[in-house]
């Protein structure tokens, strides 16, 4: 049996801004098909190496690759074209268009169609329109929001709107998709729908590195675990070798944070 092939690979990486050592030596790797998260204490670096890996930020020092291409220097849309596509911990839904609407918008965006075909209602343009209201509709179904389809956006929960976020990612059809702590604002209940959303979508093939403070959710979904404290990476594992790792549990400032 071969070993799964590595997705992502980060090298060395290091981000100075001035003084401050934002993230040291920086290397681990995400293989085809897991899921795999980052965690550590506030201010560890977690946002930062998202940020380094998706082409907002431009490392110090070092190589992060995605499928064998090399991703420095790259911007973030042309990163995205390479099939590896994030959310962010901020929602940003249209808050006055329905839910329905706002996938819409998100499709359209993907969309090839040029404007004089929409404009002149062109077979292509017709095709595309029927296929991205198809795609709007199984989108809906997959983050459960059937319901909630024609509400305006505003009117969800936090942790609603954040499932139309992470289906508005869904939209772009990544091959990696980049969650930046996807449950925070969640109920127990919701985080678990999550949990079997996160597990959906990789049995769909898609490879999954996550950012979370939620450490149960993190314990039940991962396959492992990278933890960063002060921009360096002290621990790495699947989640049994994590929860009862020493320095991970200091991190964390006592053995219960890991364990509830």
């Amino acid at each position: 049996m071969t070993a799964p092939t590595i997705a992502l690979k980060v090298e060395q990486v290091a981000i100075r801004f001035g003084g401050l050592v934002a993230l040291s030596n920086l290397n681990f790797t995400v293989r085809e098909g897991e899921i795999v998260s980052l965690i550590g204490p506030n201010g560890a670096g977690k946002t930062t190496a998202f940020n380094v890996i998706t082409g907002f930020l431009g490392p110090t020092h070092g190589t992060v690759s995605y499928r064998g291409t090399t991703l420095n220097g790259l911007k973030p849309h042309e990163i995205a074209d390479l099939g590896l596509i994030r959310t962010f911990q901020r929602t940003s839904v249209f808050p006055n268009d329905t839910v329905y609407d706002n996938l819409m918008i998100g499709l359209h965006r993907q969309g090839r169609t040029g404007l004089i075909e929409a404009i002149l209602g062109l077979p292509r343009a017709r095709s595309s329109e029927r296929k991205a209201h198809q795609r709007a509709g199984e989108l809906l179904e997959w983050i459960g929001l059937n319901r909630r389809a024609f509400d305006p956006a505003g009117s969800l929960s936090y942790g609603e709107q954040r499932l139309v976020g992470v289906a508005l990612a869904l939209a772009a059809e990544p091959s990696m998709l980049l969650l930046d702590e996807p449950v925070s604002g969640m109920n127990a209940s919701e985080t678990q729908d999550f949990v079997e959303l996160v597990r959906k979508i990789r049995s769909h093939g898609v490879t999954i590195l996550l950012v979370e403070h939620d450490m149960p959710m993190v314990m039940s979904v991962s396959d492992r675990i990278v933890v960063l404290n002060y921009g360096r990476i002290i621990a790495e594992g699947p989640p049994e070798v994590i929860r009862n790792d020493p320095a991970v549990i200091e991190a964390y400032l006592g053995q219960g944070a890991m364990h509830a």
